[in-house]
């Protein structure tokens, strides 16, 4: 759906996957209307063209939808379950029904029983019916169609007890269905939550409490500890810890300094912040996570797109088998009550509900559970395509590897004051601008050294650098040039390579033209690199392959340090692409994980493309098909086996919707199908569905 001129709408009392079916439908015979998607799972609708809210909710008028803004804050009133509309249908429903049987059993008083199953059937049922009547007039079939012809053929056939069991019933299965998506969809709603709707700001040196709708790009926000962050921004003043969890999953918090971004949802725990805010309301982080949240539980998975394919013809198939079974076996001889009976048992037990609805409460439940957990996937079709992931393609430095050089090894020579050469060293080394300066007076730091005083600072291109120091000069550069200035001791130039083979860049230093030390810098690999590999083999993956840019020495160093066997390295973008192509024409399904900026092409080409600590990346949300908020491995694993979970459960749904049908219908033959086990079958077949697909809450990392 384009962006021009379209509308967004949240759709209250949309009950079930038909309706939002149906509502679809007559909003496409709107005359002003070009383009409409009716979102089952986040309850919502999108238009493009000029219809008024008045003719969209008589589009929804069947089932007493109403529309409502998009911008429109609502406070969601939280409903006890005894007082829900449906369930207190449902109650009058069984009074009345538990009185015809009394009635009807403990006395000879037969009218007054009808009576009262007929009063059962019309509170129960008047829903049903109203939509099942202008359905008939308008020639369209749904449950409630079939429905409302089995219940009348009851009635006229003088089976009213039955005809009332089975509109409680049914009543009973319609009040769970919107219970249990209720649930499902509550996924949203705690993201919508999250965020606070007022924030206080700095406006002529005084506090005023605003709405986020009323805050502008550079206003300056107080946020004092235990209070939400209500936007995005960046800290200009104060320290704290920021509980990050609701964006990024991550569960210990995260400290926030000077010039630190931070987002709207998450909690300061410590401290006070003053935070310049640097996006509007709805262009923060959580309002694009939402966004794409309820985008992605709006996009059709393939299972989906095949059950409402097959309900469109399996409708049509169960009136004409139930027309069937009513007329041919009489015409044979059989007894016309019983067969029309079977018929109308068979219209029942036909309900496509359990069938429609068997995939979009899997997709909605599975999408929310990872949103919350802190990955966001993008479509229902991405869910099931990593699912069926055979191999995965790892980007190393900043997926496998930290991104970052951090000193591994510092080897000074015998009798050196190691912590007082450090110090010399990182405070020439603070005065330069190599990539590798900073790992190194970081590590200084951390060791505890003291950073001298330097001058006559020089620095050599393509060889290091030096200064003077404490009355010494100080060298650092590659091993080369300081071999050149000093001896180099052989067990240490043996040491050195060494280091070098196991993928590290080497450096030395020499101090008034003698040896001092060896210092060797890498790219460190993560900490749970080797584990989430593991946990990938162990959920299904076949075949795991780094590729980098990097030198084969340094690759085939940090492959062997986590356990991958296929490495491609020295590789240029155009490379990379190659290989992704390479691998799916091997393997089929590849996922291509990086941070969703570099290795583009790749990311593109691959089935499912990840990304690396979307939060705060524009670039990552949108380019990806998943994104891993926090910049943390341990959610590709998760990810993986929700997929997987969420694909089985999508098939048990499929075979248990389908399988309790069709042993239901078998029952045809000896005669044994009744209205009753044909509205058990149905309503027990929606209860498993809907249960089985929120058993995808519980997945956990």
């Amino acid at each position: 759906m384009t962006t021009m001129d379209k509308k967004e709408f949240r759709l209250e009392n949309l009950s079930c996957a038909n309706c939002a079916m149906k509502f679809e439908n007559n909003i496409k015979k709107l005359p002003s209307v070009s383009e409409v998607q009716v979102n089952f799972g986040a309850s919502k609708l999108s238009v493009i063209g000029d219809a008024s809210m008045e003719e969209l909710e008589a589009a929804g008028a069947f089932d007493g939808i109403k529309v409502v803004p998009l911008s429109q804050r609502k406070v969601e009133k939280k409903v006890p379950f005894f007082k829900r509309k449906e369930n207190i249908v449902t109650a009058l429903s069984l009074i009345f029904l538990i009185a015809g049987l009394l009635v009807s059993h403990l006395s000879n008083a037969a009218m007054t029983g009808v009576v009262l199953y007929g009063l059962s059937i019309v509170v129960g049922g008047v829903g049903i019916f109203k939509t099942g009547f202008m359905n008939l007039i308008r020639l369209e079939f749904d449950m409630k169609t079939l429905m409302t012809i089995a219940i009348i053929g009851a009635a006229i056939i003088g089976e009213w007890q039955e005809a009332a069991v089975v509109v409680f019933l049914f009543a009973v299965s319609e009040a769970l269905e919107a219970y249990s998506m209720n649930k499902a969809r509550q996924s949203i709603q705690q993201l919508m939550d999250i965020a606070p709707p007022t924030a206080m700001v700095k406006q002529n040196g005084q506090l005023v409490e605003m709405e986020t709708e009323q805050i502008v790009v550079g206003d300056i926000m107080l946020v004092k500890p235990g209070q939400k962050i209500a936007m995005d921004g960046v800290v200009i003043s104060g320290k704290s810890t920021v509980n990050q969890a609701a964006i990024t999953g991550e569960s210990v918090p995260v400290m926030k300094e000077l010039n630190d971004e931070v987002f709207a949802g998450t909690l300061n725990e410590e401290g006070a912040l003053e935070i310049k805010v640097t996006k509007l309301v709805h262009d923060t982080t959580i309002a694009k996570i939402i966004h794409m949240v309820e985008d992605a539980q709006a996009e059709k998975a393939p299972s989906q797109k095949f059950v409402d394919k097959f309900a469109k013809y399996y409708t049509p198939i169960i009136i004409l088998i139930a027309f069937l079974v009513a007329i041919v076996p009489p015409l044979f001889g059989g007894e016309w009550h019983q067969w029309i009976y079977q018929g109308l048992a068979v219209l029942v037990v036909g309900c496509p509900c359990a069938l429609v609805v068997s995939t979009p409460v899997a997709i909605v439940t599975a999408i929310g559970n990872a949103a919350r957990k802190g990955v966001l996937i993008k479509g229902g079709v991405h869910l099931e395509e990593m699912g069926r992931l055979d191999a995965i393609a790892f980007d190393k430095t900043g997926t496998l590897t930290k991104g970052y050089p951090e000193v591994t090894d510092f080897v000074a020579a015998p009798s050196v004051d190691t912590l007082a050469l450090l110090g010399k060293i990182a405070a020439v080394e603070s005065m330069s601008q190599h990539p590798l300066a900073k790992a190194i007076v970081q590590y200084a730091k951390a060791e505890g050294a003291q950073l001298a005083e330097v001058e006559n600072f020089q620095s050599v291109t393509g060889k290091g650098a030096y200064a003077d120091v404490s009355g010494e000069t100080i060298h650092i550069g590659s091993l080369q040039w300081i071999s050149e200035l000093a001896e180099v001791p052989q067990d240490l130039l043996e040491r050195a390579r060494t280091l070098q083979n196991e993928g590290k860049s080497v450096m030395a230093c020499a101090a008034s033209g003698s040896f001092q030390a060896l210092i060797a810098v890498a790219d460190p690999v993560r900490q749970e690199s080797q584990d989430v590999l593991e946990r990938l083999k162990s959920v299904g993956i076949r075949h795991t392959v780094m590729l980098t840019g990097d030198h084969e020495t340094t690759a085939q160093a940090i492959a062997q340090a986590i356990g991958v066997t296929d490495v491609r390295a020295s590789l240029m973008p155009e490379d990379k692409l190659t290989a992704i192509k390479e691998l799916k024409s091997r393997y089929g399904r590849v996922a291509m994980v990086g941070d969703g900026i570099n290795d583009a092409p790749a990311l593109a080409a691959s089935s499912i493309g990840i990304a690396m600590g979307g939060a705060g990346t524009d670039a990552a949300l949108e380019t990806a098909d998943i994104a891993l908020m926090a910049d943390d491995l341990n959610q590709l694993p998760y990810t993986m086996k929700l997929s997987r979970k969420t694909l089985q459960i999508i098939k048990e749904n499929i075979m248990f919707a389908l399988g309790l049908k069709i042993v239901a219908l078998l029952l045809i033959i000896p005669g044994w199908l009744t209205l009753w086990i044909a509205i058990f079958a149905d309503m027990g077949a929606t209860l498993l569905v809907v249960l089985n697909s929120l058993r995808l809450m519980r997945i956990q990392k």
